[in-house]
């Protein structure tokens, strides 16, 4: 069993409580235009443009016609991933659970847990049951950032290993999800309610971009939606400044909001009982 791995961050103090390795695998199953990680979402298909872009020479074709990568001669400048016609990046491996958890033990002494990410990490459950699996032998914690789009409660044996997810909700209505992301998310509600209701409700997350959809409605609607829970699943809240650094170019000029306007939102959170509220 192998995922595609898109990069592992040893210490991330960003991807969940205290100090967390964080990895990313490759793919996803939507396509949000605010995304700061666009060559995360699909798989590379050996086209070969960015071979020819490469400026240290770390990419090469081999005889098998599939890209190769030479991380020894990489400068890390990301031109291959800018030219990639393909959402895509020739620098993922592909590893199987215990060859992740390699890198991970490495870090043990210092790290609470992993985090896993993406692109979409449920893509791949059963590579993340595995790797979950050894990180509780080790006493890690284990937590899945993901953006709600396919059903946690398919899966048991992950949820009975995870101890929560990290819930991207784009939009609470649905065709301003859909403007976001392409899809409707009646599945991401679906997975909100389901994971609450089983205390595995982490962490809710929203990318604050108020020139693609009425930003302050859907805060509050995403509180009154959760906040019934609260007496089973104490859940955190993290409300995120839309950002343009690694947006694709034709979605880098959305409205940077500013932190009074993201006091604002966290605000109507706290009202609504919701008491561990982040603003970034």
């Amino acid at each position: 069993m192998k995922a595609v791995v898109n990069r592992i961050i040893p210490f991330s103090s960003v991807d969940g409580p205290g100090n967390r390795t964080a990895i990313f695998l490759q793919g996803c199953n939507i396509n949000c235009k605010y995304c700061h990680n666009p060559e995360t979402r699909k798989m590379c298909v050996q086209c070969g443009t960015c071979v020819k872009n490469c400026p240290a020479g770390a990419l090469s074709m081999g005889t098998d016609g599939k890209v190769k990568f030479d991380p020894a001669k990489c400068v890390q400048c990301d031109t291959c991933i800018h030219v990639c016609p393909n959402d895509s990046s020739p620098r993922t491996c592909e590893m199987t659970p215990e060859e992740v958890y390699e890198r991970v033990k490495k870090q043990i002494p210092f790290i609470r847990g992993i985090s896993v990410s993406g692109g979409e990490c449920m893509l791949q459950p059963e590579f993340l049951t595995e790797l979950f699996r050894l990180a509780k032998k080790d006493g890690l914690g284990t937590l899945i950032d993901s953006n709600g789009m396919v059903p946690f409660e398919n899966y048991p044996e992950l949820m009975e290993v995870a101890d929560g997810v990290m819930l991207d909700i784009k939009a609470f209505e649905a065709e301003e999800h859909k403007k976001v992301t392409g899809y409707t998310n009646e599945m991401v509600l679906q997975n909100a309610v389901y994971l609450a209701k089983t205390s595995k409700l982490y962490e809710v997350r929203a990318v604050i971009v108020p020139d693609l959809y009425d930003t302050e409605k859907s805060v509050r609607e995403i509180g009154d939606f959760l906040a019934p829970y609260l007496k089973i699943n104490d859940i955190r809240v993290k409300i995120i400044a839309y950002r343009p650094m690694g947006v694709r170019e034709e979605y880098s000029h959305f409205q940077v909001p500013g932190q009074d306007y993201l006091a604002h939102l966290g605000k109507i959170m706290e009202e609504k009982g919701f008491t561990h509220v982040t603003l970034i």
